[in-house]
Parts: structure tokens; sequence; C-alpha cells
């Protein structure tokens, strides 16, 4: 168990994929300056990796402090057991108070083995994060806790967790879910070589034989103007609609877990709590009634537009308009008026 430092910074795992640094990084970077800010501490980025040297500045520029960078050929592609060994020498160390990683493959991964050799409490897929005193039912009062917001219980509740006695406080926190600030290129930053010892061969159990990567096709996340179906649509060829309407404006494909687990669509359209979180400028919602669980990954968007047939859908009461009618009426009739506009 690591020893309570109310002292310590706030950790943000910089994760890199593809010889790029993932943008959930950066936008923990922000939430970590944020909640430092708060606490009156420094911020830190944990960089591992081969030649990664090279995103050390970016990731000063989004509010860190201090990297702590460990470049290691052995370290050249991610393997769960030595990065884990890594990351709990320097937390040892440095005994930082709160460390965040991207709820990704890699961050889900990676935090619970190390929550689990250093015996810290850690919270899954946070929505949201705050710092804030906490008091118990004995009335102990915990000053300054990290305050992990997440969905449970299917979406239905929203759930606040805090550890007050096993820390570092950790968390993984979902991409898309915290905004990403413009960066400061003039910010200033301390770079701290590390180096951590990996003669123990029984952390290269696994070996990298043969690397293969798909690029995404979809990138809903950056997508300015999203249409969106639901299980409404009803159907696969009724679906094409709401393609024809994301053409029409330029704009990606979306789709709620019900269009999804249907076979209305596939999963990379997913958008909602299970699925991706997007803030565009326009979101159209096509069919979908609006469950607690997909307004989780889109309530933020700067417009968005509503079509259902029930008046009383949930998905109307966060729309800044809505249109109460048959998509396969109100959806051409867009695109026409759209077209004779432009």
């Amino acid at each position: 168990m690591i020893e309570k430092n109310t002292q310590g910074e706030v950790w943000v795992y910089a994760e890199i994929q593809d010889e790029t640094l993932q943008d959930v990084s950066l936008e923990l970077c922000c939430k970590a300056r944020q909640l430092a800010d708060q606490l009156g501490v420094g911020v830190g980025a944990v960089l591992l990796g081969c030649n990664v040297e090279k995103f050390v500045k970016p990731l000063i520029s989004y509010g860190v402090d201090n990297i702590y960078l460990v470049e290691d050929p052995l370290l050249a592609d991610f393997r769960t057991n030595p990065y884990a060994h890594v990351l709990v020498e320097l937390i040892k160390k440095h005994r930082p108070q709160i460390v965040l990683y991207g709820a990704t493959h890699q961050g889900r991964d990676l935090a619970p083995r190390v929550a689990s050799t250093t015996r810290s409490g850690m919270t899954a897929d946070c929505t949201d994060l705050d710092i804030s005193d906490v008091t118990e039912k004995s009335g102990a009062v915990h000053k300054n806790l990290l305050l992990q917001i997440r969905p449970a219980f299917g979406g239905n509740i929203v759930a606040t967790i805090v550890n007050y006695d096993q820390w570092p406080q950790m968390a993984t926190v979902r991409e898309g879910v915290m905004p990403m600030r413009p960066a400061d290129p003039n910010r200033k930053g301390h770079l701290v070589r590390e180096t951590i010892g990996l003669t123990d061969q029984t952390l290269f159990a696994v070996e990298v034989i043969k690397r293969e990567i798909q690029k995404r096709k979809l990138n809903l996340k950056n997508a300015r103007i999203i249409v969106a179906g639901g299980a409404g649509v009803g159907s696969k060829e009724n679906f094409d609609l709401i393609f024809n309407l994301a053409g029409a404006f330029g704009g990606a494909v979306g789709a709620s877990r019900a269009a999804v687990d249907s076979g209305l669509v596939s999963p990379e359209h997913q958008i909602g709590q299970t699925g991706t979180t997007v803030r565009p400028a326009l979101y159209i919602a096509c069919g979908i009634s609006g469950a607690i669980q997909h307004r989780a990954g889109m309530d933020e968007s700067a417009k968005i537009i509503a079509i259902n047939t029930d008046r009383e859908a949930p998905i109307f009461s966060i729309a800044h308009y809505g249109i109460v009618g048959d998509l396969k009426q109100v959806i051409p009739m867009m695109i026409k008026a759209f077209k004779e506009r432009v």
C-alpha cells in the first residue's frame, strides 16, 4: 500500500498508440490541470516507450508541469506487465495522490493491474471528476477527495465514488467526456528522466511477434454534424434515410445502442454510455427515444434536433428543436428543403 500523500501531484498516463499521443490523454491533462488547481498541487504525466520524447512539449502545452519519461527499447511495444511494473515503481517513488487513465483498451488493461499491485482503489469508466470534502456517517471529514462519477445500474443512476484510504486515487475516464482546452505552446514544464530496471524476465512472458493495425473507419468524436438513428428507424432499409440525410449535410452517421443491437447498423456508429461520446455543432436524433444511456453520449451537442412519432419521448426534453412525425416522411422533406436552399 502507498502512504497517503495529500501534497502529491495529479498524474495522467500518457497513452501512445501507433506512434501517436492519444486525444484522451490530452483531455485528461486538461482535467488534471483543473483538479490540481483546486488542490493546489502540480500535474504530472507518465510517458513510457521508445523514442517518445517528442511528446513532451504537447503534454506540457496542455497543462502538465512534470513529465516522467522512461525510454527503453523493451518498452517499444505496449505489453501490460512491463508497463505496469514501471508505472508502479514510479508511483512508489513519487507518491501522486491521483492517477488518471483513458478508458481505452490499453488503459483498461493497465489500470487494474497497477491498482491491484499498489492496493489502491480504482473506478472504471468515469464520466466526470471533481474535488470535494466528504463526510462519513460517523462524522469523520475527509478533505479534498476525488469524486469519481459514473453511470451505474445500466445507466439508470449516477454514482459518486470516493476513496479516502487506499491511495493513490485512480480512475479510468472515457474518451471524449472531458473537454480539451486550447493548448498553450508557451507553457513551461520539467522533464524528469527516470530509469526503471526491467531485468525480471517474467515481465516479458508475452512476446509481440506481429502487429496489424486497422485504421478507424469512422471518426464520430470530431464530426461537426451527426445524424443518428435509433430502434425507431425500424429496418436497415429505413436506415438508408439516415445515411442520405448525413450525406446531404456532410455529416457522420451515429446510432443508439438499440439500433446497433437490432442489427440496423454496425457497432462503430454507436453513441452513448457504452459507445462514443460526441459534442457536434448539430445532432439530429431520428427515431431515438432518448434513454439516459444514449443522452450521456450526446447531450452536450451545441444544437439537437429530435424526430420521433412519440411526442412524450425523453429525447424531446433535451432537444432544442423537436419534430413529431414519421421520419420516413420528415427526412425526405428535410433533404429536399436543404438542397433547394443550397
